[in-house]
């Protein structure tokens, strides 16, 4: 006899991801195990105040203020904490720039060493295996697999993030965004565009 699928108990799961997250959160609240509120306070926390939007910040105001440029360069970390980007994952920051002469790509060999307060919670692919090995011994392979093919005159530098170091690129700012303000250049930042596996967006 074909087996019934309708008579399988994960079919009395809602179907939707958010369904079965809210499910969860109702069954954890009702035992007493989580405290709504401070669930709140921590999506608001990562959809909000923490993520890439605010590296595309920094590269922004990096991109249009040669001064803030040149001593983010010189000593990201004073920079950062007057803006609040700071704190755990994030104390001991350097920002490496992107040139035609050179492309700066960043990896964690160890495990996923990541700057949350800049990029928000690191993507799967950056804690694979196959990238934090990858990554190192062929990295214009894996650069072209994000698609990003690089002229041949330009080097690739792999920046290893430790716990005790975290790194930040900044992307080249791309062709045909001048004249534009600040919150126009943070839409063209990626978030792969200040890991390294990606450029910055082209002004439509």
């Amino acid at each position: 006899m074909p087996h019934d699928h309708h008579d399988h108990p994960h079919s009395l799961l809602p179907p939707d991801p958010a369904l079965r997250v809210k499910a969860l959160e109702t069954i954890l609240t009702r035992k007493g195990l989580i405290d709504p509120a401070a669930l709140d306070e921590i999506i608001d926390t990562y959809q909000n105040r923490i993520g890439p939007q605010n590296g595309a910040r920094v590269v922004a105001r990096a991109w249009a203020d040669p001064a803030f440029k040149a001593a983010l360069l010189a000593d990201p970390m004073p920079l950062l904490t007057k803006l609040g980007y700071y704190g755990r994952q994030g104390e001991h920051m350097v920002v490496v720039e992107n040139t035609p002469e050179t492309h700066n790509m960043v990896v964690c060999t160890l495990c996923s060493c990541y700057p949350w307060p800049l990029l928000g919670i690191p993507p799967g692919w950056y804690k694979s295996d196959a990238y934090r090995s990858r990554a190192v011994r062929e990295p214009r392979k894996v650069l072209a697999e994000f698609g990003v093919v690089l002229p041949e005159g330009t080097a690739v530098r792999v920046w290893d993030s430790t716990a005790e170091i975290r790194y930040l690129v900044l992307p080249m700012r791309p062709e045909g965004s001048e004249g534009l303000d600040e919150e126009a250049l943070a839409a063209l930042v990626t978030r792969d565009s200040m890991i390294g596996t990606g450029l910055a967006r082209v002004p439509a």
